[in-house]
């Protein structure tokens, strides 16, 4: 099993601090993405382009939460979800 995970690209050494720090980062990239979603809700004159770079902030703060469960281990206190 070790073995696989290790041959997927998954780490086997878990390194919690700096991986907590990035989800940190994460989270906050998700608010982003939230309140641009809200302000594309308000029929704003750009609420189109709002929106898709709402989906993009979105995408790369989950492609950035996939990277460190991949390369540094999922800390078991960080949340996980995938959005």
């Amino acid at each position: 099993m070790t073995k696989a995970l290790s041959v997927l690209g998954f780490s086997i050494r878990p390194c919690t601090m700096p991986a907590r720090e990035i989800l940190n980062e994460v989270n906050k990239l998700c608010a982003v993405s939230n309140s641009l979603d809200l302000l594309a809700k308000q029929d704003a004159p750009v609420a189109e382009a709002l929106a898709i770079l709402s989906g993009n902030v979105r995408n790369s703060a989950n492609l950035l939460r996939v990277v460190v469960a991949m390369k540094m281990g999922i800390p078991t206190e960080a949340d996980t979800t995938i959005n």
